[in-house]
């Protein structure tokens, strides 16, 4: 395990979710499944208790802790695409997958986790400043899932 690790709570689709994420974002993978040693609050023994899994890169746990906590957008996932065509990837899998759709280049996926899924472009233009930055934020502001290609005519001032 790594030194740090995100723990993410599951109400108890942990393993689930996790072998979402590994099928849907490279760099991703599922690894130790444990299992309750005993029954707890809200499950038995040999329930799935924490999924060990990676998110491009990123160690993570998931804890089916029940349904005590509920997920908000204080907590997401960011994930960079280089194009549409990545972007529309990620958003499908995520909104198509019983998610859905928020602003911004934001979205749930079906567990209630929140994700940004953000082109790369989008990202360099607010980091410009100026009135690039301020074209691509209004238009971005309009928007759901981020169309690259209207970032960039923003960015150009067209």
């Amino acid at each position: 395990m790594a030194k740090n690790t995100i723990c993410v709570w599951y109400d108890k689709d942990a393993e689930d979710a996790a072998r979402f994420y590994a099928e849907t974002f490279p760099d991703s993978s599922v690894g130790t499944v444990m299992r309750a040693p005993g029954d707890f609050p809200d499950g038995k023994q040999g329930d799935v208790l924490v999924v060990e899994f990676t998110v491009a890169g990123i160690p993570c746990i998931g804890l089916n802790g029940g349904p005590t906590f509920k997920h908000s957008e204080a907590f997401s996932f960011q994930i960079s695409t280089e194009d549409q065509e990545e972007t529309d990837r990620y958003w499908n899998a995520i909104v198509g997958n019983g998610g859905q759709e928020s602003e911004c280049g934001w979205c749930k996926d079906k567990w209630g986790i929140s994700w940004q899924i953000t082109p790369r472009i989008l990202m360099e233009a607010l980091a410009t400043g100026g009135g690039q930055a301020k074209r691509a934020f209004d238009a971005m502001m309009h928007m759901k899932k981020i169309d690259v290609a209207a970032i960039e005519a923003a960015r150009r001032g067209d």
